[in-house]
């Protein structure tokens, strides 16, 4: 069943979406009006063209879904190493992955895992209303259990940092964890 029309970049119906609040600057990114599925070395060319922290976002993404549990999520066992996997699939055609720029479309009985990526990106979208109850776990970290959503730091290596990439991986693994149980 395909989904509503999502605005971003990647798979059009992921069931892993993370939400950013901004899009690349640069004129094919401007206009999106569903989503696009990157290809290889597109990511490349958005470091060169819009920046570090672009770079950062992705390598956080890339490194986020090969951390997480391979008996549950089939991300970590598409490549040999986060780097790879950032190259080869992330964004991509099929990729089950995808990073959006629009309001998240909640369906509590859905599989779709939603990842709000900043505090004050989660809480402009609560205002703009978005319908979800999140509990903050603390000043980083927010969960709704039943529509699935997680909001973690911004993705860059000073907010999102390995450790609280392994936070962000037990909080997802509850999450598929509690879908299973239903």
């Amino acid at each position: 069943m395909r989904q509503q029309n999502v605005i971003g970049l990647g798979d059009q119906n992921a069931s892993f979406r993370v939400y950013v609040e901004n899009r690349p600057k640069m004129p094919q990114y401007q206009q999106l009006v569903d989503c696009e599925a990157m290809q290889q070395g597109d990511i490349n060319l958005i470091y060169q063209h819009c920046g570090n922290g672009w770079r950062k976002l992705f390598n956080v993404y890339a490194k986020l879904l090969c951390a997480l549990e391979p008996k549950l999520f089939h991300f970590p066992t598409q490549a040999v190493s986060w780097q790879q996997y950032r190259d080869q699939c992330l964004l991509q055609q099929a990729s089950d992955t995808a990073l959006l720029f629009d309001m998240p479309q909640l369906k509590p009985a859905g599989n779709t895992i939603h990842l709000i990526a900043g505090r004050t990106h989660a809480k402009q979208l609560m205002e703009q209303g978005l319908a979800c109850q999140l509990h903050w776990l603390n000043q980083e970290f927010a969960i709704d259990p039943t529509n699935k959503v997680l909001v973690t730091p911004y993705f860059d290596y000073r907010q999102l940092s390995n450790e609280k990439i392994e936070f962000s991986v037990q909080l997802l693994k509850s999450l598929i964890n509690r879908k299973l149980q239903e």
